[in-house]
């Protein structure tokens, strides 16, 4: 059975997108993934297809009502066929999307995908589905379609056949609690500049250990945060055995 995307969207127009070219696309094309699309606005009840309201206590803009987004997940549960899949909300006070994350969806059968609009969703919905909220940053979208797309990329290209040679995945950034290394190519002089030696000598060993320094290096400077993890991480490594 391939691995399943459903997406809740008041613009199922959106989709595939991008998920249609590429690496993606030529998965969903030979049936590696599946995608499924839910119009929201089904589940309206008036002639106008309404599905938000203004917020209790006033302020501006306006939120997706409960007992609209209630009865559209449970059929869409139902329609999925697994009770246990990920029910993922995207939204900007979520927890943030880690490849961690990625690697987990990829392990099951997929995932439930609920893009918001507007000022958001009720939070009723969000505690009697025990929806999971995630973001793609610290910044706010228009909507959710987008970071679902992102985070189905995301997933996708790790699930088994999708990326040609699966080793290509092993040096990513992430993978290793590190960023990725700098990477080069032909032509070995571009505007004065050159390709690293090491990656010139034909030493593995070096090669590895400079790549390993670079990693390290773009880490600490461009994200503390990862750095700091990377370090607890490797000081409760045992040591190797030096008898």
């Amino acid at each position: 059975m391939s691995w399943n995307a459903w997406v809740m969207t008041l613009f199922p127009e959106m989709f595939p997108g991008s998920l249609d070219v590429s690496l993606t696309g030529r998965a969903l094309e030979n049936g590696l993934w599946g995608l499924e699309t839910v119009d929201i606005r089904d589940f309206a009840s008036d002639k106008h297809r309404s599905v938000d309201d203004t917020p209790f206590g006033g302020g501006p803009g306006m939120v997706l009502r409960a007992d609209i987004l209630g009865p559209a997940i449970d059929d869409t549960v139902a329609k999925a066929g697994a009770d246990d899949l990920p029910l993922i909300y995207l939204s900007p006070r979520g927890k943030p999307f880690t490849q961690g994350r990625a690697r987990e969806l990829a392990a099951g059968p997929g995932a439930i995908f609920l893009c918001g609009r507007f000022e958001g969703i009720d939070e009723r919905v969000l505690e009697a589905r025990k929806i999971e909220e995630v973001s793609l940053g610290d910044f706010v979208m228009t909507g959710g379609e987008l970071a679902a797309m992102a985070l189905i990329d995301a997933t996708v290209r790790l699930l088994p056949g999708v990326v040609g040679d699966p080793d290509s995945l092993a040096d990513e950034s992430f993978e290793a609690g590190l960023l990725e290394y700098p990477q080069y190519t032909r032509p070995q002089e571009w505007e004065g500049l050159g390709v690293p030696e090491a990656l010139l000598s034909g030493n593995h060993g070096r090669i590895a250990g400079w790549r390993l320094e670079q990693s390290e290096l773009l880490t600490k400077e461009r994200r503390p945060d990862l750095w700091d993890q990377y370090l607890a991480a490797t000081s409760r490594k045992p040591k190797p055995n030096k008898d």
